[in-house]
């Protein structure tokens, strides 16, 4: 099922070799974007991209690490020859270490992986923001959508301080957006998942993802197409005079 909700736009998504981020890529080519998937992982962003060509989209890929400027950059400037000006970004790439299936304590947590998780979660998104809106504020036009996550706003036990702390900041983040970039013609919002199917699932214990569906209202896990629905909605015509938001995607698991 296809429809022209986005037809005429280009789109980036990070992380869009799998999970999460492959399903808003679809979704966006079924809306009738130009789709660019950036990804740390060549391989599965290539095959991701190939399924999406081979399906008839307009697709691009890049092999990029989000934290890394330069090589960011560089993917941009390919992936806007390719398919054009990108007007809406997606900040979807990000990182949640386990240790044998549980997340590191605080006291046991390494600066080294600390930093990683920032520099991926935190950093990857301010990287690609300053690299797209300068675009976007001269055509007076852009839509983002950053990724946080219920952890942002509440303490969850399945995830350590640095997912955590990430996820909040990306709230401030995207809010401090919304306020100077307004006046551009240019929204953006945060979607805070909850728990949701997708291989990262795997390094967690049945067991917690089972105590996690007891605790939420609608007694399920989500899916990656519930979350790519709201993205689309959140940088669709619908939604043009919301900025500044977080909209949950978690069953009620959390309730502001």
């Amino acid at each position: 099922m296809t429809d022209s909700r986005h037809s005429g736009r280009v789109v980036l998504v990070t992380g869009a070799g799998g999970g999460i981020g492959a399903a808003i890529a679809e979704q966006y080519c079924r809306e009738g974007a130009a789709v660019a998937l950036v990804d740390a992982d060549a391989a599965k962003v290539e095959e991701q991209a190939a399924q999406l060509r081979d399906a008839g989209f307009k697709v691009s890929w890049a092999h990029a690490d989000v934290a890394d400027y330069a090589g960011c950059a560089q993917a941009c400037e390919r992936l806007s020859q390719a398919l054009g000006p990108i007007d809406t970004l997606i900040n979807n790439a990000g990182i949640s270490p386990k240790h044998n299936g549980a997340p590191a304590p605080i006291w046991q947590m390494t600066p080294d992986e600390w930093q990683r998780v920032v520099a991926i979660n935190l950093n990857g998104s301010f990287n690609l923001v300053r690299i797209l809106t300068p675009s976007m504020v001269e055509r007076r036009f852009g839509r983002i959508v950053n990724m946080s996550s219920v952890a942002g706003s509440a303490f969850l036990p399945l995830v350590a301080a640095h997912y955590s702390a990430t996820k909040a900041a990306i709230i401030g983040f995207t809010r401090h957006l919304a306020g100077e970039l307004g006046p551009f013609g240019i929204t953006a919002n945060a979607l805070a998942p909850g728990r949701i199917e997708t291989p990262l699932l795997k390094t967690v214990s049945a067991e917690a993802n089972q105590a996690v569906v007891d605790n939420t209202p609608l007694r399920r896990l989500g899916t990656p197409l519930e979350v790519a629905r709201a993205t689309c909605f959140l940088t669709s015509s619908e939604s043009e005079f919301i900025t500044g938001q977080v909209v949950d995607v978690a069953g009620g698991w959390l309730m502001r």
